[in-house]
């Protein structure tokens, strides 16, 4: 079933890229990619958890609806998320590492501030694809994570022809671990490049 699902929001995203760079309308597609630093909410957890730091890697596309003004971003990024839980026991120090990957849709809108600078806002989709928790002298899989992740995403962009630099943050609006009342809370900064 996830497979599937994967399968058709890849096939819609490949579709919609493709069909623009046919077209002329001026739109663009292009990779993206660029280092996440990810937590959950503390939810129903006894203490706060750390952050941790990976990276994202995807594509994107560009749909101008209003010229240098207003656009459409769709785009389909794989991203390493989870978090960390440091403790002590008995003297001794422990990490666990939750390591969480997402396929993950965005579909912002994307408003030009003038020639260089933009903000982006819209919904996330994200579909996990690999879920295991990682510990001092073991890793194992596990399925604690819900399988489906909606949340709101908010950047900016700093665009130089075709090139940019973004940062964003995004926020689930449902559970991420199963009955942990916890949420995905994610900073991304990165690179993309138009083609």
């Amino acid at each position: 079933m996830k497979k599937a699902i994967l399968s058709v929001l890849f096939l819609i995203v490949t579709q919609s890229l493709l069909s623009q760079e046919n077209s002329n309308n001026d739109g663009s597609f292009g990779i993206k990619g660029g280092l996440n630093y990810s937590t959950v909410t503390k939810g129903d957890f006894d203490e706060g958890l750390d952050p941790r730091t990976s990276f994202y890697l995807g594509f994107f596309g560009e749909i101008p609806l209003v010229e240098n003004v207003f656009s459409i971003q769709p785009e389909f990024i794989y991203s390493r998320q989870g978090f960390e839980n440091n403790f002590s026991l008995l003297g001794n120090n422990y990490k666990t590492t939750y390591k969480i990957d997402y396929i993950n849709m965005p579909i912002l809108a994307k408003i030009y501030l003038g020639d260089v600078f933009a903000i982006e806002a819209g919904p996330q989709f994200g579909l996990k694809i690999n879920e295991n928790i990682e510990s001092d002298n073991s890793t194992t899989e596990t399925n604690d994570v819900n399988s489906f992740d909606t949340a709101l995403a908010g950047g900016i962009s700093l665009n130089f022809d075709d090139i940019f630099i973004s940062g964003r943050y995004t926020y689930s609006l449902n559970e991420v671990v199963k009955d942990s009342n916890a949420k995905n809370s994610v900073f991304q900064v990165g690179l993309g490049f138009k083609f």
